[in-house]
C-alpha cells in the first residue's frame, strides 16, 4: 500500500518578474514551525534570484491565514517546554515578517479572506496589501489575554499611527478590507471576485519596474521611519549608484529620446 504524502505547506511559481508564494496549509493556514519555515525558505530563494522584482503572497484557502495553529498553542500552554516551544516559533515569525519586510523586491500580500493575528503580521510586514471587501483583519490576540509579538505591534502603530493601534489591538477589533483601506491598513481594497486578477495586474506592473530601483526607493522609506538614518543622504547614494548602472542609463536615453519627438 503506497503511502499518503501530505501537501507541501507553500507552493511557489515564477512567471516573469514575479514568484508568487501562496500558502497552501489548509484549512486556514495556520502558522506552525513547518509553515514558517517552509514560507522562510521560499522568501530567500526569491531574494536570493535577481530576477524577482516581486513576491506576490497569496493564499490557496478561503482564509489568507487565521494565525497561530491553536491544537500547538493548546499543547504547549500547559508546559514550560512548551512554553519556550512556543516563543521560538514567535521569533521564527518576527525573522519571517523582517526577512519580508528587508526584501530586495517589492512585496505584496493578497487577502482574499481572514487575516488575523500572525496571518494579518505577516501581511503588515509586506510592501504593499491588497484585500477584499469581505476579508477580516485585525490581531485580536487580547482577547487571549496575549498580544501580537510577530512584530504586530510596531507595524501597525507605524503603519496607522498609535490611535488607531490601539483601537484595534487594545479593543482586539477586526474590521472588514474597505474599513481596513479607510484606515489606511491596506492601499486597495476590492470585491473578493475582482482580486486575484487585481493583485496579478498589479504584481506584473511593478515587475515591469527595475529591481535596482524599487529596492533603493524601499531603503530611502525605510530611513525615513529610522530617526537614526539620514534619509536624504542615502537618496543621494543611492542615486549615485543607480546613475552608474546601465539598466538606469538605458532607460533615461529612451525616455530622452521619446521626449524630445
Amino acid at each position: 500500500m503506497s503511502a499518503v504524502l501530505a501537501e507541501a505547506p507553500v507552493r511557489t511559481a515564477r512567471s516573469g518578474g514575479v514568484f508568487t508564494l501562496t500558502m497552501a496549509r489548509a484549512p486556514v493556514n495556520a502558522l506552525d514551525e513547518t509553515l514558517a519555515l517552509a514560507m522562510e525558505n521560499a522568501v530567500d530563494a526569491a531574494c536570493a534570484d535577481d530576477g524577482v522584482t516581486v513576491i506576490h503572497l497569496r493564499s490557496a484557502n478561503r482564509v489568507f491565514c487565521a494565525g497561530a495553529d491553536l491544537a500547538l498553542m493548546a499543547k504547549s500552554i500547559a508546559t514550560p517546554a512548551g512554553l519556550e516551544r512556543m516563543l521560538a516559533l514567535v521569533g521564527r515569525l518576527q525573522r519571517l515578517a523582517a526577512r519580508l519586510e528587508a526584501a530586495p523586491a517589492v512585496t505584496l500580500a493578497e487577502i482574499g479572506g481572514a487575516a488575523l493575528g500572525g496571518g494579518f503580521e505577516l501581511a503588515l510586514a509586506c510592501d504593499l496589501r491588497m484585500a477584499a471587501h469581505e476579508a477580516r483583519l485585525g490581531l485580536p490576540e487580547a482577547g487571549l489575554g496575549l498580544l501580537a509579538a510577530a512584530g504586530g505591534t510596531q507595524r501597525l502603530t507605524r503603519l496607522a499611527g498609535p490611535g488607531t493601534a490601539r483601537r484595534l489591538i487594545l479593543g482586539a477589533e477586526t474590521v472588514d478590507g474597505a474599513t481596513a483601506a479607510q484606515l489606511g491598513l491596506v492601499q486597495w481594497a476590492v470585491p473578493r471576485a475582482d482580486l486575484p486578477d487585481a493583485a496579478q495586474a498589479l504584481a506584473e506592473r511593478i515587475a515591469a519596474l527595475p529591481r535596482s530601483a524599487l529596492g533603493a526607493a524601499k531603503q530611502c522609506i525605510a530611513a525615513a521611519l529610522d530617526p537614526a538614518r539620514d534619509g536624504f543622504a542615502e537618496e543621494i547614494a543611492h542615486t549615485r549608484q543607480l546613475y552608474q548602472q546601465a539598466t538606469t542609463r538605458e532607460r533615461v536615453a529612451a525616455f530622452l529620446r521619446q521626449g524630445a519627438r
